[in-house]
This record gives C-alpha cells, sequence and structure tokens, in this order.
C-alpha cells in the first residue's frame, strides 16, 4: 500500500483523487494550500504528490524542489486546470513525474500513479531505473548527459503519455523515440513514423486520416491512414515543428479523442495510439508568434526529453568512431580497423 498527498483546493478533485487511489488500494491525504502540504509532506512519508500549480497561498511549482529534497523523496504529479506548456516544460525539467490537465480521465490518471509507483519500486529496490538493462539499439555512448536521458526513456516507457523530444539536429530524436516505443507495451505494436517536413500539403490529411474511395481524382480505392496504422503502437511524428496551422485544431482533437473521420467517410473511426514528436524548434518561441498551437504544445509535453548535442558529449566521441568504424567494416567484409595514437 502506497501513501498519496494531494495538494489542491478543489476539494471536489481532491476527493476524486482519494477515490482512484483507494480504488488501487492506496492510503491518500488532502492538502488544501502550500503551507499546509508542505508541513504534512515534511512530517510524514508520502510515495506520491499530486500538486496542483494555482493554490491560495502561492505556485505548485515553487515546492518542486523542496518536495524532492524531503527524506521520502516523493514522486510528483502535477495536476492543474491552467494548460501552461512553459510549465509544462519547466516541471518536467524539475523531475516530477507527470503534468496532467484536471480534464485527463480516470485512466489517465490511474496509469500515471501506477507507472510512478513502478518506478519509485525500482529506485527503492536498488535497481535504479534500470537502463542498462533497456533495449537502446543504436544509441551510443555513456555520457552523464546521455545516460540522463536514457533514464528518461525508461521513465517514460513506463507510461501511455505523450513524449516530446527536443534538440539540435544530428541528436538522435528518431533513435530515442524508437527507444520510448521498444522498451514500452506498445512494443508489439507498429512504430508509425510521420515526417511532418516531408507531407505534401494538399494530400496531408488523407495519409494522416485515410479516405474512401472516390473522395478526390485519383482515389481509385480507399485508404486507411497512417493514424489508424498506429492503433495499439506508437504514432512519431517527427518534426512537429513544421505542421501547418491549419491540420494542428484537427490534429488536437484526435490527440484527445483518438477519433478520427477519413476523409469522404460518415463514420469516425478510433485509434489507441501513443504519441511520440520530436522538433530541432524552439515551440515556445513559435507559440509566441502565433506560428503553433499552445493547448497543442501543452498536449505534446506530458513528457520531455531534451536531448544535449555532440559537443556537449566529447566523452562519447571514441565510442562513436568505434561503433561507425565497425559497421562499416562489417558491411564491406573487411577485418575491424584500429585508431592511431593520434587518434586518441
Amino acid at each position: 500500500m502506497a501513501r498519496i498527498l494531494l495538494i489542491d483546493d478543489d476539494h471536489l478533485m481532491c476527493q476524486s483523487l482519494s477515490l482512484v487511489a483507494k480504488s488501487k488500494g492506496h492510503e491518500s491525504l488532502c492538502a488544501y494550500t502550500l503551507r499546509e502540504g508542505l508541513e504534512m509532506a515534511s512530517t510524514e512519508p508520502f510515495d506520491v504528490v499530486f500538486l496542483d500549480v494555482q493554490l491560495p497561498d502561492g505556485n505548485g511549482l515553487d515546492i518542486v524542489s523542496r518536495l524532492e529534497k524531503l527524506p521520502s523523496a516523493p514522486e510528483i504529479i502535477i495536476i492543474t486546470g491552467y494548460g501552461d506548456p512553459s510549465g509544462a516544460g519547466f516541471a518536467i525539467k524539475s523531475g516530477v513525474w507527470a503534468y496532467l490537465e484536471k480534464g485527463s480521465g480516470i485512466n489517465e490518471i490511474t496509469l500515471s500513479l501506477q507507472s510512478a509507483l513502478q518506478y519509485r519500486k525500482q529506485k527503492q529496490a536498488g535497481a535504479g531505473v534500470g537502463y542498462g538493462g533497456m533495449n537502446r539499439d543504436g544509441i551510443v555512448g555513456n555520457s552523464p548527459g546521455l545516460e540522463a536521458c536514457l533514464e528518461q526513456v525508461v521513465q517514460a516507457a513506463a507510461s501511455d503519455a505523450s513524449v516530446l523530444i527536443t534538440g539540435e539536429t544530428g541528436t538522435g530524436k528518431e533513435l530515442f523515440a524508437q527507444a520510448v516505443h521498444r522498451n514500452s507495451r506498445r512494443c508489439h505494436g507498429n512504430f508509425v513514423v510521420v515526417d511532418c517536413a516531408a507531407l505534401p500539403e494538399n494530400l496531408i490529411e488523407s495519409m494522416l486520416f485515410g479516405h474512401e474511395k472516390g473522395v478526390y481524382t485519383g482515389a481509385d480505392h480507399a485508404r486507411e491512414g497512417l493514424i489508424r496504422q498506429a492503433n495499439g503502437g506508437t504514432l512519431f511524428l517527427d518534426e512537429i515543428g513544421e505542421m501547418p496551422l491549419s491540420l494542428q485544431k484537427a490534429f488536437l482533437r484526435v490527440l484527445q479523442e483518438h477519433r478520427f473521420r477519413p476523409l469522404g467517410s460518415l463514420r469516425e473511426q478510433e485509434s489507441d495510439f501513443r504519441l511520440v514528436a520530436a522538433t530541432n524548434r524552439n515551440l515556445e518561441a513559435m507559440v509566441t508568434a502565433d506560428r503553433f498551437r499552445g493547448d497543442l504544445l501543452f498536449r505534446l509535453s506530458s513528457f520531455v526529453i531534451e536531448l544535449p548535442s555532440l559537443r556537449a558529449c566529447p566523452e562519447d566521441l571514441k565510442l562513436l568512431a568505434r561503433h561507425y568504424t565497425d559497421r562499416i567494416c562489417e558491411h564491406y567484409g573487411i577485418p575491424t580497423k584500429g585508431f592511431s595514437p593520434v587518434a586518441g
């Protein structure tokens, strides 16, 4: 049985979260102000804290670091009615488990709670996050920056929350997206890649949502869209910053409801996909410039993995050189090559 602390001035929300905790056999206590919540967390051990953002005596994000430094070091789940993309990014970077809206369904809240408790159990058992045993095919390196990202992959793979992977071109965003998929419960489903920068604007809706026969000239047969193909698996939207504004609103609804209507169809279809997106753009700046929807960014940012550049991880250079040299030798069927002392 885990102990859950709920810090929220919304009494109805506290009651709902308490019922979720109780249904899983856990104990829960409620606090309605930051001060009361900190006092309770400082005097009693808790495994998970559900923390609201807007409270009568302050902003919940301001006490995240204080909660993390407590002897029990509880896992923290932010749950708020205020969709703030920058706040979501700050919270995830600060180490919170998830950033949920109060409109989130019971299943999403329950899954976040169970995943956080499973992760906590691994840590307390001395198993760390277990990234040493993860499937990290193609990800080469052991620098602190890279290992921190691998830890986040394990954490992200334990839930179904949307993941946003950021980083410069060449940092391996698709490799990390594949790692999230391979290490999740969806690993046996499809990993469907959508390159938003390469989709022709006149066909993008048809490719994503599918279409019925005859809906437009050349549509001589019905086509299943990429969103449907990701049913039971992972939908990876690469270069999400390139998605046209005209499509972002429609995709936001798909992300919220997991329902969509193929072009020319009278019926909606469902797709149980997990979303992973990637970008090398500053989406927050794009929101400010009205070139990206803030509500979509909020939905994408449930979990953020920020990949470091290679220049920030120079200790990985030797391993990368060895890895790719071996691959080239194997491809051409030649003996493995070494490196001169000067190269080392």
